[in-house]
């Protein structure tokens, strides 16, 4: 992850005319230090016009992401509720998600193998410090994500909309200057995810502790860095706002409305969080684990396995309609239009049902990550959603507090983003969330002590390369180790 001495190099690069305020003193043990004035960078002129320009990038950018979130919901109208009409039939049968995800399954395949970027970042690796997709490479990040999406993987949209912020970013940056400096260019990159990924969550205030703590940057230079995202994140709400209205499709929101008061939490409540916590965090890692080793598999036969792993993301779904009598949604796609229903209707949920879900949901994910492209949000939150609605039936633990406990603690073990996942409880539940809090830091916290004990120590660098933390090393579509060139901080994993 990108450190203060990367930050300082961004801001130095995208205001040349305080060159002299931003020398760094080598000195010290830890290399770089902080800028001696960074006040002086915020006074400057080539910072208010840097201000200008990322709010300027972010009107076409929230445009192009909110396109593309339609796009992506009408495709999945069409394949899974009129296509089957359209060929006669008078509902879609049970069988149905085979076909399409085994197509798509190709088409990720011909993407990740053919087009220049590999289809962007494996969703296993998480959320990252790394560089934005270049203007060649955005059209094969696209075409992944939407055939990830579209046809039914366990995978978000958030993880290709920073990419596509990001990317767009780039774009608008070459497109106003020939030879753009690359760390300027970052900054706008950075910008750009703000802005496409601003109104995902139902507020741009998520998106934001998303993208700053998942790329690492810390000290005086935060906000120098970040504010031209927060102002980006800012504009691209009203545009998704302005959209919503203006086409009547409505604005994106995860809020449930209709849930019962959480009244202050107890003794007990305190004691199921530290046990979800645990249990969050293994399961986490189960997924993750599962995930590696199946991707290391898959993509050494990328054109074979990938339509392999589709079919059986397919088949989670099939087995679970066909146990519980439910919908094949509750398995498929990202789940965030499915947090809603599910825990809208837990009543009509029995718990043998919720472990089965569980058990689907939780391969499928774990496949998908391993072979498509796509973000590992959603899917985490749905799991701990239900997960939190089975522990409810258990004595001392509500239907709001389990939920709440739930996400939080799934959320932490597949992101290992801390704040993000106290964050990401309150969306849904609102007033709820807010009276959870102290809960959700409780399973938070537990979970992620437990799955840092879980997770190996990362291999040491050979010796005469040292790791850097602003180029990692990425997986190929061959599966062997790659790296690329990174501008600055931009969080994507697409």
């Amino acid at each position: 992850m990108a450190r203060r001495g990367t930050a300082a190099t961004l801001l130095r690069a995208a205001c040349p005319d305080v060159r002299e305020e931003v020398e760094m003193d080598p000195s010290g043990p830890a290399g770089p230090a902080a800028p001696a004035d960074p006040v002086a960078l915020l006074r400057s002129r080539s910072y208010v016009q840097l201000l200008v320009l990322a709010a300027l990038v972010g009107i076409p950018i929230s445009a192009a992401a909110y396109g593309f979130l339609v796009l992506v919901s009408a495709l999945q109208r069409w394949l899974f509720r009129e296509l089957p009409v359209a060929l006669g039939l008078a509902v879609a049968p049970l069988w149905w998600p085979i076909p399409l995800l085994l197509i798509g399954g190709l088409l990720v395949a011909l993407a990740i193998r053919h087009l220049p970027g590999h289809g962007g970042h494996s969703p296993v690796d998480g959320f990252h410090a790394g560089g934005a997709p270049t203007p060649r490479e955005l059209p094969g990040v696209v075409a992944a994500a939407l055939a990830t999406l579209a046809f039914g993987a366990a995978l978000g949209p958030e993880a290709p909309l920073i990419a596509l912020g990001g990317g767009l970013g780039v774009c608008a940056v070459r497109l106003a200057r020939r030879d753009p400096p690359a760390q300027a260019a970052a900054v706008l990159a950075a910008a750009g995810s703000f802005a496409s990924i601003s109104a995902l969550f139902g507020s741009p205030l998520p998106a934001a502790f998303l993208l700053m703590e998942a790329s690492g940057i810390g000290g005086t230079m935060l906000g120098l860095v970040l504010v031209p995202g927060l102002l980006a994140a800012g504009i691209g709400s009203l545009i998704f706002l302005g959209l919503g209205s203006l086409t009547g499709l409505g604005a994106f929101s995860l809020a449930i409305p209709g849930l019962p008061a959480l009244t202050s939490p107890t003794v007990a409540g305190f004691g199921w969080a530290v046990a979800f916590g645990v249990a969050a965090a293994f399961i986490g890692t189960g997924i993750h684990r599962l995930a590696l080793v199946l991707r290391a598999r898959v993509e050494r036969r990328l054109l074979l396995l990938t339509p392999v792993a589709g079919l059986v993301v397919a088949g989670c779904a099939v087995l679970y309609t066909a146990v519980t009598g439910k919908g094949w949604s509750d398995v498929l796609f990202s789940g965030q239009d499915q947090l809603g229903p599910l825990i809208g209707n837990h009543a009509g949920y029995p718990v043998g049902a919720l472990l089965l879900l569980l058990a689907c949901k939780g391969l499928a994910y774990a496949v998908s990550l391993s072979s498509f492209r796509g973000g590992p949000v959603f899917p985490a939150m749905f799991i701990g959603a239900a997960g939190g609605i089975a522990a409810s039936h258990l004595p001392g633990l509500s239907l709001v507090a389990g939920v709440a406990i739930g996400i939080g603690g799934m959320s932490v073990a597949m992101l290992r983003l801390p704040l993000t996942s106290v964050l990401l409880p309150s969306l849904l539940l609102g007033s709820d969330g807010l009276a959870a809090m102290p809960l959700v830091i409780v399973a938070v916290v537990v979970a992620h002590v437990v799955t840092a004990r879980l997770t190996p120590p990362a291999p040491a660098a050979p010796a005469g390369e040292p790791a850097t933390e602003d180029e990692p090393a990425e997986q190929g579509a061959t599966g062997r180790p790659a790296r690329r060139p990174v501008p600055g901080p931009q969080s994507a994993s697409s």
